[in-house]
């Protein structure tokens, strides 16, 4: 692997590794304790402690424990390279397949290929933990896209393309005081990629970075109208402000995942709208938000002899009843091809909506260039959207500085 990739996570792992190390239970761990880490939403945890307590109830199971430690989203990337580096790895961690490449080429991670029948899930969802000819991951879920959902006390229904959503903003959501129209994460380049690709363009082309382009100086202008010219957006508003802003009332329409469906579900109730990124009316381009799903993925420093429990923990978790009840509590979409035939799946309005959102998708690409891309968008879509720098000096930034850390991680 990469030099300044390992000497960098060595750094890491001389700090992390106790923190690390405190997950696992004290006495010593035998073949028949799995430590399992993921990064879910706590409203998701009580869903993933049923099933692993189903799991265990089987007469099969019963000797068997399943440790599981929640991180955040990045503190789990940091902490798994470091356990893994240290040699302390849980021996499966469940996370979107974003991070999937780095841990493959960095050796972190086994294929599943040969341990289960990745057939039986559906195609898309496997072709995005797919790297150079293996696959990396058992998918738990089908999607993790954004789409628009919105409040029915004040829109009936989601806005087919941005003329309809501006029209609202400009009367409605003032008739009714709003603090804002519309609010969605602006400093995250996650939530940017769907309208980058509604001007025409995508942060990577095989796996050289395509940033400074036409396409993105569009996308952030389209932000800086937003939030200050047309001031249908917040200024500065990250995802806890976004969602915050959503729920009590102060806002229309957000643009979230659909992680969030169940949480607003439950908050809203009869009041939940969900429906589609509207159309961006000046090129007739749908947003196309980025679609993989959730996945499990096998630490290769597992002991073999676990193999065997890990590969019946991943299947019960993923069989047909469980994926169903999953879309019942969750609002997830199923990986598993049968449980996508269901009725309970194919006869819900949830289900229709975001399998056409995940139609106009793309799936996310596991290159480990993408990690550059990620860090380097976010840096300088920050200072552009704040006024820091200029749109065009931002996309040139994006770029070169992507470039430049792609350059040191294939040294």
């Amino acid at each position: 692997m990469k030099k300044k990739f390992f000497s960098a996570a060595l750094a890491l792992s001389s700090v992390i590794v106790a923190l690390c190390s405190c997950a696992r239970p004290k006495s010593p761990l035998d073949a028949s304790t799995i430590i399992l880490w993921e990064q879910e939403d706590a409203q998701v945890a009580p869903y993933i402690d049923s099933v692993l307590a189903a799991f265990k109830n089987l007469p099969e199971n019963k000797a068997i424990q399943v440790v599981r430690t929640h991180y955040q989203t990045e503190d789990l990337r940091s902490q798994f390279q470091a356990a893994s580096l240290a040699g302390v790895a849980p021996d499966l961690i469940m996370c979107p397949s974003d991070t999937a490449g780095l841990f493959a080429v960095s050796g972190f991670i086994r294929p599943v290929d040969g341990l289960i029948d990745t057939s039986k899930y559906n195609k898309a969802v496997m072709q995005a933990i797919t790297l150079d000819g293996k696959i990396w991951g058992v998918p738990v879920s089908n999607g993790n896209h954004l789409m628009m959902f919105f409040n029915k006390k004040y829109a009936k229904t989601a806005p087919k393309d941005t003329d309809e959503l501006f029209k609202f903003c400009a009367t409605d959501a003032r008739a009714y005081k709003l603090d804002f129209c519309m609010a969605f994460d602006m400093g995250e380049p996650f939530w940017l990629m769907p309208w980058l690709a509604a001007f025409g363009g995508w942060p990577i082309d095989n796996k050289t970075p395509t940033l400074d382009t036409p396409s993105m100086r569009s996308a952030i202008n389209f932000y800086l109208d937003l939030k200050f010219n047309k001031k249908y957006a917040p200024p500065e508003c990250d995802y806890n402000c976004m969602d915050s802003l959503f729920k009590e009332g102060k806002t229309a329409f957000i643009i979230n995942g659909d992680w969030a469906i169940s949480g607003y579900q439950q908050h809203f109730k009869k009041d939940f709208g969900l429906g589609l990124i509207p159309k961006v009316s000046s090129t007739g381009l749908w947003p196309a938000p980025m679609v993989s799903g959730k996945y499990f993925m096998i630490s290769s420093g597992i002991k073999p002899e676990k193999l065997g429990i890990v590969r019946r923990l991943m299947e019960f978790y993923t069989n047909r009843d469980n994926q169903i009840k999953q879309f019942k509590e969750l609002q997830r979409l199923p990986s598993l091809a049968e449980a996508s035939k269901s009725p309970e799946i194919t006869g819900s309005e949830v289900s229709r909506v975001s399998m056409e959102q995940i139609s106009k998708g793309r799936p996310m690409s596991m290159a480990t260039e993408m990690r550059a891309i990620w860090d380097s968008a976010r840096n300088y879509l920050g200072l552009a959207t704040s006024r820091k720098l200029s749109v065009e000096d931002a996309a040139r930034k994006m770029q070169e500085n992507a470039a430049q850390k792609i350059s040191e991680m294939n040294r």
